[in-house]
């Protein structure tokens, strides 16, 4: 995926590509202005190819997805001998926790193959009691500060420690995104 580190905001494709049919129409074929148009269609098509694949994908699944989401290259390898350093991929994963646990920690396999070179950049989720319809995000504090939820991620699994009973919370999905190497 290209990258273009010189502007501060987001992928965008314009919306305001004017196209003169009546022009497009009379058009020859082997004409300078022919060839205009097709380096034009070109480059819009190359615009909205590099915008969407720079775009973080809505995807959410229980396997490993590249998600769209680029990180700066891998400071490690920046000094280096590498002379073109790339960005990086992220990774999405969603794993099924299950309900939550009674004033306890639960873990759950995680299945992702987590060696040194791995870092986390978000763990996040949310937990739902299907019968009282409340629903908590993860981690969680309350106001009082004392009725916590943790939530985080070892070698090899999920782990969830709850304050007080939780176990009416039944569905509880967890999103880890990291990086490799």
């Amino acid at each position: 995926m290209a990258v273009n580190n010189s502007q501060n905001y987001g992928s965008f494709v314009p919306t305001t590509n004017i196209w003169d049919t009546g022009f497009i129409q009379d058009i020859d074929v082997n004409s300078p202005e022919f060839k205009e148009l097709l380096i034009r269609l070109y480059q819009n098509l190359n615009l909205m190819a590099l915008t969407l694949n720079s775009k973080d994908s809505g995807i959410y699944t229980n396997d490993e997805f590249v998600n769209g989401q680029l990180y700066f290259p891998n400071p490690a390898l920046s000094s280096s001998t590498t002379t073109n350093p790339s960005a990086r991929n992220v990774y999405r994963k969603v794993i099924n926790f299950g309900a939550l646990p009674n004033t306890a920690t639960k873990s759950v396999l995680h299945d992702i193959p987590i060696t040194a070179g791995y870092s986390f950049t978000r763990i996040y989720g949310a937990a739902s009691d299907q019968v009282g319809l409340t629903y908590l995000p993860l981690p969680f504090v309350d106001a009082a500060g004392t009725d916590n939820i943790q939530l985080d991620v070892d070698q090899f699994d999920i782990n969830i420690t709850t304050t007080s009973d939780r176990t009416n919370y039944t569905v509880t999905y967890v999103i880890v995104e990291y990086l490799k190497f």
